[in-house]
């Protein structure tokens, strides 16, 4: 198995489009309402969703994640391009290296950039 992508289901497709081609820049793909970036091999997806509606009312549930060399630096740039902030960018470890920060979108689902892990 591979992981291919995560699909972010909404009501309002239009304005998460909108929110996540300011942030993540022009899209790989648009069709029949869906619209897709991709990072490596797998796509982060959003669309409309029959069963969703609202805003995410737990959105620590569900984070999904992409890998940063430079996440102070793209922290900033998500911000001015408008990123709704949940989290500066922060490190969970006292190495210098492991920085994450957390942002929502207008559905209030949480994201975050993260440092590549170190093992």
């Amino acid at each position: 198995m591979r992981f291919t992508g995560i699909l972010i289901g909404t009501a309002d497709p239009q304005r998460l489009t909108e929110y996540y081609g300011r942030i993540l820049g022009e899209p790989g793909f648009t069709d029949s309402g869906y619209t897709g970036w991709m990072f490596g091999s797998a796509w982060i997806t959003v669309g409309p969703h029959s069963e969703v509606t609202g805003n995410n009312l737990q959105p620590g549930r569900l984070i999904w994640n992409l890998e940063s060399d430079d996440v102070r630096a793209d922290a900033a740039r998500f911000t001015a391009a408008g990123a709704i902030v949940i989290a500066e960018p922060y490190t969970m470890r006292d190495d210098g290296v492991s920085w994450i920060a957390t942002f929502a979108d207008p559905d209030g689902n949480y994201f975050q950039l993260m440092a590549p892990m170190q093992m």
